[in-house]
């Protein structure tokens, strides 16, 4: 049982002024697991009195500390990474493979990806008589989601120490324990106190307080729109920075001269990743009228050997959702779409077969899914696909662009020049060709409802710094 009593302020682990605690529940087996303690907004006040005064000092460090500190992070996560993967296995219910290479490997490439970025950024210029300079921000609040909890903390972690920037860490309170061994990490390697800060508890309470603090200079938010929208009306007021990564309906064109079988397997682990939980899962599959037949067939011989279970099983592809009211959720979704008239090819309601407890859903896929319905609009965040037959390239890219989010997308064709077309018509932020590789340097983030700034690479650094115009 890791049972945490203490949030970490200026590099000590501080009591709570509440006493109060939150369990933490394995979705698996929904027995709990730990706690993590409830903060109050006088637990937040301490915290970012603690970075405000160590920013002045950090922010004056060398570029080589804070690459250095930067590796040691990155080496730490990877002696601890079975422990990590285990952690945030039990709280998120990702299976463990998976969670050892994307939940655990990749903040670990991201932790030092940001070091060898601070060997050839450019902190100053000259533009005739100014002299141009990039400073660090100030004081950053983190609020950070369950489905990706440690990557989506160290995207954010990482170019705030490369910056300069001091900051206070809310991580969900789904999945929080993977974040209070970051602290440990992050005290062992030996970052001076007051640069990292952590504090857990509700997020209408504290989260609430840190978007509005006055001393809090940025918020960097990723979570759901709706929640994202709070978040900027709350910091209004003051004028500071927000950065929010939010949801996605993303799509995943499959254009008639693809490698049909190729990209039909794709498609479902481009959906499915981490059970679906995934803001920038491909969950809109639009595919020629055509190939309607070959695609549903190919997706339905794959999708009979798509293992659902206990995700500490080596080699499960599908583990549970994170918690019974996600899994309420996405049962509706599935519900509505049956009743909204979309053909159910696989899945549907209930729990998989061989399953009592825990929190998991059928993976499902729906064919005739129209753009009215409400599985083509809503994100469910579940292992949910919906295919949209299209007439003509124009219509698939009008389909594509047919939703208020912009975060992901893919492109299936095997004229690369031709799929390079589709995807710079597409209105998002990022797009695979052909199941491109995900890159961690190159920028992350949405169009539209989806989002405001990016993460990763050069321009995620850039989103925690200032600019300042010194002429003479």
């Amino acid at each position: 049982m890791d049972d945490r009593k203490r949030n970490y302020i200026d590099g000590e682990w501080v009591e709570t002024s509440s006493g109060e605690e939150i369990d933490v529940i394995n979705p698996t087996t929904e027995e709990k697991i730990g706690s993590v303690p409830v903060s109050k907004e006088v637990d937040v006040n301490l915290a970012v009195t603690a970075a405000r005064r160590a920013f002045p000092e950090w922010s004056e460090t060398s570029v080589e500390e804070r690459a250095s500190y930067l590796n040691s992070l990155s080496l730490a996560i990877k002696d601890r990474a079975e422990e990590l993967a285990r952690i945030i296995t039990q709280e998120v219910g990702t299976p463990i493979g998976y969670s050892r290479m994307a939940m655990v490997g990749t903040p670990r490439v991201v932790a030092r990806s940001y070091a060898k970025i601070l060997e050839d950024f450019s902190w100053e210029e000259h533009n005739r008589n100014s002299l141009i300079v990039k400073e660090p921000i100030g004081v950053v609040a983190m609020i950070t989601p369950w489905n990706f909890p440690l990557h989506q903390i160290i995207g954010k972690v990482a170019p705030a120490i490369a910056a300069g920037c001091t900051m206070v860490l809310k991580p969900s309170k789904e999945a929080p324990l993977n974040a209070f061994a970051l602290a440990e990490i992050l005290h062992d390697i030996g970052l001076p106190k007051g640069v990292f800060n952590l504090v857990s508890g509700h997020g209408r309470e504290i989260g609430e307080a840190l978007a509005r603090h006055s001393e809090v200079d940025m918020v960097s938010f990723t979570g759901s729109t709706n929640a994202g929208v709070r978040v900027s009306e709350l910091a209004a007021p003051s004028v500071k920075r927000v950065s929010l990564e939010l949801g996605g309906k993303s799509a995943n064109i499959i254009l008639e001269d693809a490698d049909i079988e190729r990209a039909s397997s794709s498609a479902i682990y481009s959906c499915f990743g981490n059970s679906g939980q995934e803001c920038s899962a491909l969950t809109r599959l639009l595919i020629p009228e055509n190939k309607r037949s070959e695609v549903l067939e190919i997706i339905t011989n794959k999708i009979s050997r798509y293992s659902v279970g206990n995700p500490m099983d080596e080699g499960m592809r599908c583990g549970p959702m994170v918690s019974k009211s996600q899994q309420e959720s996405v049962t509706s979704f599935i519900s509505g779409a049956m009743e909204e008239g979309a053909t159910l090819v696989a899945g549907g309601e209930g729990m998989p077969d061989g399953l009592e407890r825990g929190f998991f859903v059928k993976p499902t896929v729906f064919a005739d899914v129209t753009p009215e319905m409400t599985i083509f609009r809503e994100e469910v965040f579940g292992p949910v696909l919906s295919v949209t037959t299209y007439s003509d390239e124009e219509e698939a890219v009008a389909l594509a662009n047919d939703s208020e989010y912009g975060l992901s997308g893919g492109v299936w064709s095997e004229d690369i020049d031709r799929a390079m077309s589709v995807a710079r018509k597409m209105r998002t932020g990022q797009i695979s060709i052909n199941g491109g590789a995900f890159n961690v340097t190159a920028p992350f983030g949405g169009y539209k409802k989806s989002g405001i700034g990016r993460e990763l690479g050069i321009h995620g650094l850039e989103e925690f710094l200032e600019t300042k115009s010194i002429q003479s």
